[in-house]
């Protein structure tokens, strides 16, 4: 079976960091978490810009998909 043909989890990494206490984590160990998750950040949008330039030139190329 292919990856791709598997359902996606329901359940995502964000929603799971969402519910965390954070109250164990020191004030030096959430700046380190808020800068891995601004880089985070910064990854998922550079691929969602590039996701979006790849189907608009695939809509260019075929025409629109209604």
């Amino acid at each position: 079976m292919d990856d791709d043909a598997r359902p996606r989890p329901r359940g995502d990494a964000a929603s799971l960091l969402m519910a965390e206490d954070l109250g164990p984590y020191s004030q030096d160990e959430l700046a380190v978490r808020i800068a891995l998750l601004e880089a985070e950040i910064d990854r998922v949008e550079k691929h969602r810009s590039s996701a979006a330039a790849h189907r608009n030139a695939a809509e260019a190329l075929f025409g629109r998909k209604e």
